[in-house]
């Protein structure tokens, strides 16, 4: 082993801390594939009842909404770290959520435009016109759950 290598020690999450830290942290990684391709895509998101949400916007050549089409089983990646005074004393955390992703129905009376403009952050557009962005919600049904912190 080389002695110039540290290492940092990590434990499990229990499934509180973990429940908490997809509340309290709104914005993660999405990760989807398409055979041997992988996409991963920032997004917000918002935790409710074993599910994540996510509003996304789509244009007609929407790689996410063609990824979301061939994934079988997306995972989703929420963590962050905490600077501290030295790399040897960084703290941080992770959350992987990993399950199937399903777009929401529009007329599901549980997220009429209201409720969904109250859980998310607005819609960032890049390059995008407005008029040609169609705005979906999916969820993603959690299947596994983990988390680990140091």
């Amino acid at each position: 082993m080389d002695p110039d290598v540290s290492f940092a020690y990590t434990e499990g999450m229990t499934e509180a801390d973990i429940e908490s830290r997809l509340r309290e942290t709104v914005h993660g990684v999405l990760a989807l594939a398409d055979d041997g391709e992988s996409y991963a895509v920032p997004v917000f998101h918002h935790y409710e009842d074993g599910s994540l949400y996510f509003r996304l916007g789509e244009t007609p050549d929407s790689e996410k909404a063609a990824y979301i089409e061939t994934t079988t089983t997306a995972t989703y990646v929420v963590y962050d770290a905490d600077p501290t005074g030295g790399p040897d004393e960084q703290r941080g955390w992770s959350v992987l959520a990993r399950g199937p992703v399903r777009a929401v129905p529009e007329d599901d009376p549980a997220y009429d435009a209201v409720t969904i403009n109250e859980r998310f952050a607005p819609i960032r557009v890049f390059d995008e016109a407005i008029d040609e962005i169609e705005l979906t919600l999916y969820e993603l049904r959690i299947e596994e759950l983990s988390g680990r912190q140091n």
